[in-house]
């Protein structure tokens, strides 16, 4: 045995995926070559990785199925010889009357020569490979972690989403202004993308059932953009509606869920001219 056809028996036996007979011819690789011992650590740590504590989550069921597909369909070494087809054995002759006592040997000789010309079926390998992809999958479905990842990734607000869209756009464009306590509040905004994202630092949390609201204030008309929340002062949110050339973005305080009457009821606190 190589040291290739040994890494392959390593992965499989990290993962507690051995045969029986595989598990063997592995012991006694690593009893024959001590050396490689650091092969045999090495894929345990990995697999020693999946096993830390982290809460479970249920990772998207198209994750796992498009997972297990490519480990259906991932070459896993040598393919099995049972569909090869067989040399036919030949025709044993018909003993002669003369002499009896050799058919005994000539049939023997044959079942040994047609015993020899059938293959020995290969024991199945874990490839490298598959290695990887089945610790891919042990992270998303056993530990949760690549689940949680992936879902924050495919999960992103839809604020934060559209500042990304802006900030790629060719037209993007940004006016920053300064508050009472200290913090920044910048509004970000594309004509092509056709959308606008506050983000600020250092906003203090509304009041006890009142809420933050947006507006677009074209000339002396304001149009309410809806209402957001704030996270130990920081917040991005996105703007409802179509911002228009020229349009003041503003923020009052407002009772929560925002005006009743659709109009501002407090004085803005703040305002960031556009144009």
């Amino acid at each position: 045995m190589n040291e290739n056809e040994f890494a392959e028996l390593a992965a499989g036996a990290a993962l507690h995926a051995l045969s029986a007979e595989d598990e063997r011819r592995f012991r006694d690789a690593l009893a024959a070559h001590p050396e490689w011992q650091t092969i045999v650590e090495a894929d345990a740590a990995a697999a020693g990785l999946l096993a830390e504590t982290a809460a479970t989550v249920d990772p998207p069921a198209s994750i796992r199925s498009a997972l297990l597909a490519q480990i259906a369909t991932t070459p896993q070494g040598s393919a099995p010889y049972a569909d090869e087809p067989r040399a036919a054995a030949p025709a044993p002759e018909p003993a002669s009357a003369a002499a009896p006592a050799a058919a005994p040997a000539a049939e023997s000789r044959a079942a040994e020569e047609t015993a020899a010309e059938v293959p020995t079926r290969k024991p199945h390998r874990w490839g490298r490979a598959v290695f990887a992809l089945a610790a891919c999958l042990a992270v998303l479905v056993g530990v949760g972690v690549g689940a949680v990842a992936l879902n924050q990734q495919l999960n992103r607000p839809a604020s934060v989403v559209a500042l990304q869209e802006i900030e790629a756009a060719g037209d993007a464009e940004q006016a920053t202004v300064e508050l009472d306590d200290g913090g920044t509040a910048t509004a970000h905004w594309s004509g092509s993308v056709g959308k606008a994202v506050l983000v600020a630092d250092g906003l203090p949390s509304p009041g006890e059932g009142e809420t933050y609201e947006l507006w677009f204030v074209r000339g002396d008309a304001p149009v309410s953009a809806g209402v957001f929340d704030v996270d130990g002062g920081d917040a991005t949110a996105l703007l409802d509606g179509d911002m228009q050339a020229g349009d003041a973005i503003a923020v009052t305080v407002e009772q929560a869920g925002g005006s009743p009457t659709g109009q501002p009821t407090s004085d803005p606190v703040i305002v960031i001219p556009t144009a």
